[in-house]
């Protein structure tokens, strides 16, 4: 099965695609909700706005004239008026009675539409704005048929027969009404088109945001189940990219650790089965041939206890490590000499760099050091770097530890000859499972003396590093009561 094949699976059960397009369906209603507000409350109300000042303004010459005419005496000035205001217009006197109505400029005489307009007249008195011509103020007034406006209603205060009376013109607005309506059911459909399409295009959005997490799940899932091959291979330029690229590293880390493991398990299987096949040949030997010869047997015991011993450090190493695993690391702090135990840990590990011809030297300018430390867990740091030196010193070299006082610190350097650690390898001879080869070609221990190494600093908060120059390694570590836990570059 192909990541390819994997990612051609039909997302659309997905949580993930259907949230995606839901939040993207909401951003859409939103979007349309707010055109709506907007052609309703503001585009709508500038329509009618406009159509108000535009009456007003063809209206605003006669207007004036009847602040100076008597409408009884220019018959001609009425007819304009009704015909400029294109509806109907009735002309009320003082006591609220119809003295005329005209349409589109003509004079209505028909029954019918005198009895119409009575019952709009009962209706006028009934407003306010019918108080306010009477006082002879004007007014303008849009009537709704529901929220739709139908009719622009301006009452204006006149003089007819030299007494105060009023007019009241009915402007249709029914071409305006039939704007909105187109631009209602304009509004409608293009709503339902940007539905359809951002539900379309959303859906299809979706599915492709999936696709590299569908990807990189397929990658890990292999990964679990101990395909430490596979990798999402995407390559874009975006977060999805540099997930991908994480995921490829994982898979390289995890490709390096099986590789390294194996080889662990292989070295301690060899390295413990050498010091078994010792013991139980030298056992044997002491039993058989030499219980009466002293010499020969004291010399056969020593090396049985060597070799048990050399066991013993590394299923200790072993154990350890599993506990640091677990995540069980617990320091019994207390005041220590740091001299004696560095110079504790040398004696310790000299007969094994004996063996090699290799020597072991201790520079300190002094032997009082007082350090607030776990003595156990420093001395294991000591043996491990002091074993890794002797495994990497080339036979009948010279390793130095030196000792410095720095200010409020200090620094404790285990030197050996050699080329240097390349460059790569420094930023992961601290994991586990990792063994250099680059001096002496001796492959003792487990791999995991570094990482050891690393976990009881870091506990101890202290500094600690690898230097490499003029053929010398360095590995070093400071003690200080303020250090900060941090690996050295």
């Amino acid at each position: 099965m192909n990541i390819n094949k994997i990612s051609e699976v039909s997302p659309f059960h997905s949580k993930i695609v259907l949230r995606l397009w839901l939040l993207m369906m909401l951003l859409v209603a939103l979007s349309i909700a707010f055109i709506w507000v907007v052609q309703i409350f503001l585009f709508e109300r500038n329509y009618v706005d406009s159509t108000v000042t535009e009456v007003q303004g063809q209206l605003q010459p006669f207007i004036e004239e009847l602040e100076t005419n008597d409408l009884a005496n220019n018959e001609q000035l009425i007819s304009s008026l009704s015909k400029s205001a294109n509806g109907k217009m009735i002309l009320i006197d003082g006591n609220g009675k119809i003295i005329a109505v005209y349409s589109m400029g003509l004079k209505i005489l028909d029954e019918e539409t005198l009895e119409s307009m009575s019952g709009a007249l009962k209706y006028l008195k009934q407003s306010k704005e019918y108080q306010l011509v009477m006082q002879g103020k004007s007014y303008n007034k849009i009537l709704r048929y529901g929220s739709e406006p139908v009719v622009l209603e301006i009452g204006i205060p006149v003089f007819y027969d030299n007494r105060q009376a009023s007019i009241v013109l009915y402007h249709s607005l029914d071409q305006l009404h039939t704007v909105l309506r187109i631009n209602r059911s304009q509004l409608v459909m293009l709503s339902i088109i940007l539905t359809l399409a951002a539900a379309m295009l959303s859906a299809l959005l979706s599915r492709h945001f999936l696709k590299p997490i569908r990807k990189i799940k397929w990658t890990v899932d292999r990964l679990a189940k101990g395909e430490l091959t596979a990798t999402p291979g995407l390559s874009q330029k975006d977060e999805f990219g540099q997930l991908s690229d994480s995921v490829k590293e994982l898979s390289q880390a995890l490709q390096r650790v099986d590789i390294l493991r194996k080889e662990v398990i292989a070295n301690v299987s060899h390295e413990l089965r050498s010091p078994l096949a010792l013991i139980s040949g030298y056992t044997e030997m002491v039993r058989d041939i030499n219980w009466k010869e002293d010499e020969k047997r004291n010399e056969n015991l020593s090396l049985i206890l060597q070799e048990a011993g050399r066991m013993s450090e590394m299923v200790s190493d072993i154990m350890d490590y599993s506990q640091l695993q677990a995540g069980y690391v617990k320091l019994k702090m207390d005041w220590y000499n740091l001299y004696e135990i560095v110079e504790s840990e040398i004696a310790h590990c000299e007969q094994n760099a004996s063996v090699y011809g290799i020597k072991i030297r201790l520079v300190s300018e002094r032997t009082d050091l007082p350090v607030n430390i776990d003595a156990v867990k420093i001395c294991q740091v000591m043996r491990n770097l002091l074993n890794n030196a002797i495994n990497h010193t080339a036979h009948g070299g010279t390793i130095d530890v030196v000792i410095e006082n720095l200010d409020s610190k200090i620094k404790v350097s285990v030197i050996n000859p050699g080329d240097p650690i390349p460059e790569e390898d420094r930023a992961i001879i601290w994991e586990r499972y990792q063994r250099g080869q680059h001096h002496g070609g001796r492959n003792k221990g487990t791999g995991i003396g570094l990482s050891i190494v690393s976990t009881y600093l870091k506990a101890h908060d202290m500094l600690y590093g690898v230097d490499c120059e003029e053929g010398l390694t360095t590995f070093w570590f400071e003690y200080s009561s303020s250090s900060n836990v941090r690996e050295s570059e």
